[in-house]
């Protein structure tokens, strides 16, 4: 009598038809735009927001590329786009970066009042979603963040004090201190909650399943549960060098899914599928698959009777697996990483800067 199939088995199998990397990318900017035009018109006046692509997570060095928005008086909006006058000269923004600017309906530098040596844009809070639309392009399609959890994000008012707001999708805070220990204080903060709260809650049986695990993460990453990368599908993204890996919760059948879009825009060939099937050999747990034109490396761990160990064992796997294995495939198949040469800035032999795009 054949052995009955699993149901954790066939929910495997079912992500490779549920999982769209592009279309989870294309929702994470949707929710980002939505969470800020909502955010916009409830700025105290006075204060602005400072919203950043992080360049310690983008390979741009010491070019800031930032949008800075302002509230007004009588619900005026301001915004503010950093330009060439600012920016090192190997990441200055080409020609068609600055038509693109201007064609999103952002001012040439110096025609909006207050914009000084930036783009300028001004409207009021009834055109916040415009706004927000035209902030979000910006930072992906211009200064080429490739997902909003590469922007960081903080709001202060008149008094440079720091203003509470929504969280922006999966932009990450910045916490800004009032004084010279405020960062200390907080680092110790987080530390102690990293050592305490992930690990009590992984251990108490009365927690969802979704809660322990994110704890569990929270205490690999030494961070925070609220600081972690979670998209529109609950989805916990964690970057691995050029890959990016993503941790699942599904709670019929309990189930976590530990898994990565290895590599993008591949064309499925018979030597693909050959290698893949002899790298899922090789491998102690998980395993290697294609579809469309994705190569996905997934592992899975029961969320019956759930322990932490297996989640870390499948995360430290999984985030040192893709990040060696798209890099690998790449050189044999071609594709795009997740983070690959396409979605940072290109610098060629000289010192102009090529460009960015996703």
């Amino acid at each position: 009598m054949a052995a009955e199939t699993p149901p954790e088995a066939t929910l495997l199998d079912d992500l490779a038809v549920t999982s769209d990397l592009k279309a989870k990318v294309t929702e994470a900017w949707r929710d980002f735009a939505r969470a800020l035009s909502g955010c916009l018109p409830e700025l105290p006046t006075g204060s602005q927001l400072e919203l950043t692509l992080d360049p310690t997570a983008t390979g741009t060095g010491d070019a800031v590329y930032a949008v800075t928005v302002q509230s007004g008086a009588d619900g005026q909006i301001g915004a503010f786009a950093v330009g060439n006058a600012t920016l090192p000269d190997r990441y200055r923004l080409e020609r068609a970066q600055v038509a693109d600017l201007i064609a999103l309906g952002w001012s040439p530098p110096g025609v909006v009042a207050g914009a000084g040596e930036d783009f300028g844009m001004s409207g009021s809070a009834t055109e916040a979603t415009q706004i927000a639309v035209r902030v979000a392009r910006t930072l992906r399609d211009i200064y080429g963040a490739p997902h909003p959890a590469f922007v960081t994000y903080a709001a202060r008012g008149e008094d440079d004090k720091p203003v509470t707001i929504a969280p922006l999708g999966t932009a990450r805070p910045v916490l800004l201190g009032e004084g010279p220990d405020a960062g200390a204080v907080t680092e110790r903060d987080a530390e102690l909650r990293m050592l305490t709260g992930p690990a009590a809650a992984a251990r108490d049986m009365e927690l969802p399943l979704a809660d322990r695990v994110t704890a569990v993460v929270a205490g690999l990453l030494k961070t925070t549960p609220e600081l972690l990368q979670v998209d529109g599908d609950g989805d916990i993204g964690i970057r691995s060098g050029s890959a990016m890996v993503f941790v699942r919760v599904r709670d019929n059948p309990p189930l976590i899914d530990v898994f990565s879009p290895v590599l993008t825009d591949v064309e499925p060939t018979e030597q693909l599928y050959v290698k893949l099937s002899e790298l899922t050999n090789r491998m102690p747990i998980g395993r290697l698959y294609c579809t469309d034109d994705t190569v996905w490396a997934s592992v899975p761990v029961f969320g019956r009777d759930f322990q932490a160990t297996h989640l870390m064992l499948a995360v430290q796997v999984m985030t040192g697996l893709a990040d060696e294995l798209d890099d690998r495939l790449h050189g044999e198949f071609g594709g795009k990483r997740f983070f690959g040469d396409g979605d940072k800035p290109a610098v060629d032999s000289g010192s102009e800067r090529t460009g960015m795009y996703l």
